[in-house]
């Protein structure tokens, strides 16, 4: 019976430690977004680049509403004669096989691309947004692991 207690213990802290893990790596992967984004929008370097494919995934179905996400493939040249091709999601919609559009990207070895049309303060609400609503996650699993902690006198 104790073994059976110490088992439904550890799962108060591991479930809410991978919640947590979960929501950090979202976390991370927003903020990196959002550092490319800026560092491209800030760079002052442009080019024109053709749209190569376009193509949509869904996520979803089921019991669970679908989710489109337009994706768009870009190939550019950039300053310095290298040809650049990246992907991108969430571009307009009204981007097709074929066209041209501007592009803002870094320089360097690892070259940070986006036809997205510069709007630093909604992409950084955005950002933040994400950033509150993970801090908000991990404060309910620390609260909930040491309440647990507290409730059942589990050590910390």
């Amino acid at each position: 019976m104790e073994d059976l207690f110490q088992l439904a213990s550890g799962l108060f802290y591991l479930i809410p430690a991978l919640i947590m893990a979960v929501a950090l790596a979202v976390g991370w992967t927003v903020v990196r977004r959002w550092l490319r984004l800026r560092a491209a929008w800030s760079s002052g370097l442009t080019a024109e680049a053709r749209c190569l494919r376009v193509y949509t995934t869904t996520h979803g179905g089921g019991d669970t509403s679908v989710h489109t996400e337009l994706h768009h493939v870009y190939e550019f040249t950039a300053r310095d004669g290298r040809v650049i091709r990246f992907e991108e999601q969430g571009g307009p919609g009204t981007t097709l096989e074929g066209d041209f559009v501007t592009v803002r990207y870094t320089q360097g070895a690892r070259v940070s691309a986006t036809a997205l049309a510069p709007r630093r303060g909604l992409a950084a609400a955005g950002t933040f947004g994400v950033l509150a609503f993970v801090g908000v996650i991990v404060l309910f699993c620390v609260g909930f692991m040491v309440a647990s902690a507290t409730l059942f006198s589990l050590p910390l």
